[in-house]
């Protein structure tokens, strides 16, 4: 029998069409949650790492200077060549200087004839002294002129001494090993004290090269948990390595050396000295590298992975998965990068969970279904 009412026939369809809609609202708000992957904050203890640009130096430096002037007689090296300690460098023309040391020879063998007459008269005055065949007033005079003969010996050996030096140094030796630059002076110049070319070349060491590394003064006293470090600089720097030009890098690590005592006041920065062994002459003085070392002991700190962390302009921040799911936006304080790694100064506690993938998508308070991207 069919129903006539119309009332009826609404009511069933209105109730019929509101099962259905019942049945199709939690699968739109399913199709609404973002799949993303997130990254669980941890700890873990690192160095501090920073990179240096600085100027490579010379170990030691010798500037070559004549000890006596005369004219530069031979030249007996190879411009910009390594030469090695006590290898002969220049030679001055000695004449001069042998004719010298002839002459005081001459002088002492002089003297020498002078003091033994003195000797010899003083020796007979003695015995007639004691005789009274004389009187104490000429022995006194044979005793003077005993001792200012033997004074004159004394001085003329000194004079021979003297002569035979300034006839060794015309002859110039490297007094170090290492790299020697060219010269202004030729065969044939005037050189030494009192001339026109009173420097001859430089030598530079660079068996063993330098590297400066400024550190700024608040950053070095902002090691609170290395205060021994700070005071013995020796275990400031750590895993010294050099890199060239080119990238490349060097073979050989670094080793600190020094710091300097005084602050610089331009840059406001504490200067470490460090040394790299340069067996090959691989590294020239002047050139430029960069340097990487740990400084001060290794610190806990926070870490995630780069991709979780946004910056825009000066602000970085993550996106916290809370434990419900729901996504939070959180400014940070980023530190180092260590690998795929990014320090968290602040902002950020261990354990808490930060997006990964879909960061652009997120919205605060929106609801996700994360998963672990360590498991991906």
């Amino acid at each position: 029998m069919r129903n006539k009412n119309p009332l009826t026939a609404a009511i069933v369809l209105l109730a019929a069409l509101a099962a259905t809609g019942c049945d199709r609202q939690p699968t739109a708000d399913a199709a609404e949650r973002l799949e993303i992957e997130m990254a669980t904050a941890r700890t873990d203890s690192l160095y501090v790492r920073r990179s240096f640009i600085s100027e490579i130096g010379s170990d030691s430096e010798v500037v070559i200077e004549p000890r006596v002037s005369g004219f530069l007689a031979a030249r007996h090296y190879r411009k910009g060549m390594p030469v090695r300690k006590g290898q002969l460098l220049f030679e001055i023309d000695n004449r001069e200087y042998y004719s010298a040391l002839l002459s005081a020879q001459a002088a002492l063998e002089s003297s020498k004839a002078l003091a033994l007459e003195a000797k010899n008269n003083y020796d007979r005055a003695v015995p007639l002294a004691g005789i009274n065949a004389i009187s104490a007033a000429q022995l006194d005079q044979y005793t003077a002129r005993y001792a200012a003969a033997r004074a004159d010996v004394k001085a003329a050996e000194q004079a021979v001494r003297n002569a035979g030096l300034n006839l060794s140094y015309t002859k110039i030796y490297s007094p170090i090993d290492g790299i020697i630059e060219s010269s202004n002076a030729g065969t044939g110049d005037l050189v030494g004290p009192g001339t026109q070319i009173p420097t001859l070349t430089t030598i530079m060491n660079i068996d063993t090269v330098t590297v400066s590394i400024a550190i700024p003064m608040a950053q070095f006293l902002a090691l609170d948990g290395d205060r021994e470090m700070i005071y013995d600089n020796a275990g400031l720097l750590s895993d010294i390595v050099l890199y060239e030009d080119d990238g490349t890098r060097y073979q050989l690590a670094g080793k600190y050396d020094y710091t300097r005592t005084a602050v610089s006041t331009a840059t406001g920065t504490i200067v470490l000295i460090v040394r790299f062994p340069n067996p090959a002459y691989r590294l020239k003085a002047g050139q430029f590298a960069r340097i990487e070392a740990n400084l001060g002991a290794k610190r806990p700190r926070v870490l995630v992975p780069q991709q979780s962390v946004s910056q825009i302009l000066d602000a970085s921040s993550v996106w916290v998965i809370r434990a419900d799911s729901t996504a939070e936006y959180r400014r940070i304080t980023p530190g180092e990068t260590f690998g795929g790694m990014w320090a968290v100064e602040s902002g950020l506690r261990p354990g808490e969970r930060v997006a990964v993938t879909g960061i652009q998508k997120l919205r605060e308070g929106m609801r996700v279904i994360p998963s672990d991207a360590s498991k991906n």
